[in-house]
């Protein structure tokens, strides 16, 4: 009789579900990851249980250890797997950035969630902010943080700064902070965000991933299960992320080739665009060193074919010999594309071949918005103490001419990343619409990100400096050049010849035609505006 009703019952309502029992650690953060995927499944129709699961990675949060000190990999995730495997749980809610690259037997990660913000975030305390240096941090700051990773990019940037130790929960690093233990601490953007902490007393700076590249799944859970789950595993499919898996799937097998865990001081960011002809490109940022007080390697690379890709980069990188490089600008003391290709073992040598007259700003028009293509632009329009008005915005090409706007005590209200001139001119006038526009400029410039302004009755032009030629002979040893400027290309080929073995980097689509005017039609494009991408463009050039 029991068999019988059970039978009707199923025809009538569908199969019977199960409850489902969510296994997570017992920090804030693990249960806000835990009642996110609860309340996700439950809107799919299933009852759903949270049972807390404490591992060895909490047991150590009471000390301030290093990652990289603790033995093994997986201490937040061990127990949790345990459960899984003796069916005391159904599902394992992780941090995917914590989980090892490969499951235990029996174990397979069956779905993940979106993706929240990836990026690192700096908590300043605001005595020790500092707006004209990088990541607005104060010299010599005392910054927390226990991941080999944060370490080895953060002193890669600002050697001067000092690193300290710092375990806990999201809270409870915030209260150290908060106590005067540390000047900052570096943390990830998602785990603040998620638990919608108020940070007004702080000074923040949200770290660019493409800059500062986070962990391989950063802003991402995983939900692991028993391979054998069958009906679970189709629940988990209904709930899961696809783009967010094939991009997080790229990151984490490259971890994986590098052999990573906590030890190893890698990140690597993967995302997605379409190009002009509507295919789907890939673009991943890398940053991996031996040691986390090492020059990382600071790697970008793309392609429209996933097809053996991670192994193409894997392979690079580990292929990645010193070169001889010049490059057309006079290094100032600490420039970091001089240390770091430097510390990676590259023999660079740099000196500008032109050089800069300022032109007296004689009269200065008022203004909705003042846009800035190059630090020379900067340089030469403050250096003048020009007497600006109230409200007045700024707009700049690239995070390097951000950077000199900083130092000069402003923020610009406008970055344009893109090597394509044009797209940034795009938008920057969609940005202004019918604002009026003061280009401080170079004598001769090509305006390109004026000819983009919609309405160019509201384009004022100002030259604040010209360029003179220093043309001389270059050493023909020099495997890689590198062209700043298309002055300096007109420059450097007044006594020079090019050889076949050099390869050149071109800063600017308006250089690269400088070189295609001479018939050098085989050239790199960087990213960015700036020495990282100059960096990223040396690292990534074939057969480097």
């Amino acid at each position: 009789m029991f068999y019988i009703q059970l039978t009707l019952k199923i025809f009538i309502f569908g199969a019977v579900k199960r409850k489902i029992i969510i296994g997570t650690r017992g920090s804030e953060l693990a249960l806000w990851q835990a009642n996110y995927t609860k309340n996700l499944l439950e809107e799919k129709g299933n009852e759903v249980e949270i049972k807390i699961i404490k591992t060895a990675g909490d047991n150590s949060q009471q000390y301030d250890t290093s990652f990289d000190k603790l033995d093994g990999k997986g201490f937040f995730t061990k127990e949790l797997e345990e459960a899984l495997l003796k069916k005391e749980i159904d599902l394992a809610v992780h941090s995917h950035k914590d989980l090892p690259t490969v499951s235990p037997d029996g174990l397979l990660i069956a779905g993940v969630s979106k993706r929240e913000d990836p990026s690192d975030i700096l908590i300043i305390n605001d005595k020790a902010a500092d707006d004209k240096l990088k990541f607005g941090l104060k010299k010599n700051a005392i910054v927390g943080t226990s991941s080999a990773r944060r370490k080895s990019q953060l002193l890669a940037f600002r050697p001067d700064i000092q690193v300290k130790d710092l375990r806990g929960n999201v809270p409870t690093r915030i209260n150290k902070l908060r106590e005067g233990g540390y000047d900052a601490i570096l943390i990830a953007t998602a785990g603040v965000e998620r638990l919608e902490l108020e940070l007004d007393e702080f000074t923040v700076e949200k770290l660019n991933p493409e800059e500062f590249v986070p962990a391989p799944a950063q802003g991402v859970l995983a939900w692991q299960t028993r391979e054998d789950d069958h009906s679970l595993l189709e629940v988990i499919d209904t709930i899961s992320d696809l783009d967010v898996l094939i991009k997080i799937n790229i990151e984490r097998q490259l971890l994986n080739m590098f052999d990573g865990g906590c030890h190893l001081p890698f990140g690597a960011y993967c995302d997605t665009e379409m190009d002009d002809e509507d295919r789907l490109r890939f673009k991943v940022w890398i940053s991996v060193a031996k040691e986390w007080n090492d020059q990382p390697k600071q790697v970008y690379f793309d392609t429209l074919d996933t097809d053996g890709f991670v192994d193409r980069m894997y392979e690079h990188i580990k292929h990645i010999k010193p070169k001889k490089i010049f490059i057309t600008k006079t290094f100032k003391e600490g420039e970091y594309l001089n240390t770091a290709l430097t510390k990676l073992g590259f023999d660079i040598q740099g000196k500008s071949l032109i050089e800069f007259k300022k032109i007296t700003i004689k009269f200065l028009p008022k203004t909705d918005w003042i846009f800035f293509s190059s630090k020379h632009a900067v340089r030469f329009f403050f250096n003048q103490k020009p007497e600006l008005w109230p409200g007045v915005k700024y707009g700049c090409v690239g995070s390097s001419t951000s950077a000199e706007l900083r130092a000069f005590g402003h923020r610009a209200d406008f970055i344009g990343q893109s090597t394509d001139i044009k797209l940034v001119g795009k938008q920057f006038s969609s940005k202004v619409g019918n604002a009026r526009v003061l280009f401080p400029i170079a004598r001769g410039s090509m305006q390109s990100i004026q000819w983009q302004m919609v309405k160019r009755e509201n384009v004022v032009n100002l030259e604040v400096y010209a360029t003179l030629n220093l043309s001389e002979e270059i050493s023909t040893e020099n495997e890689i050049v590198i062209f700043t400027s298309p002055s300096n290309v007109e420059s450097y080929f007044e006594k020079n010849t090019w050889q076949a073995h050099q390869k050149a980097i071109a800063m600017g689509e308006a250089t690269g035609k400088a070189l295609e005017k001479l018939k050098i039609k085989k050239y790199i494009m960087p990213r960015s505006f700036d020495d990282l991408g100059m960096i990223q463009a040396v690292l990534g050039m074939p057969h480097v």
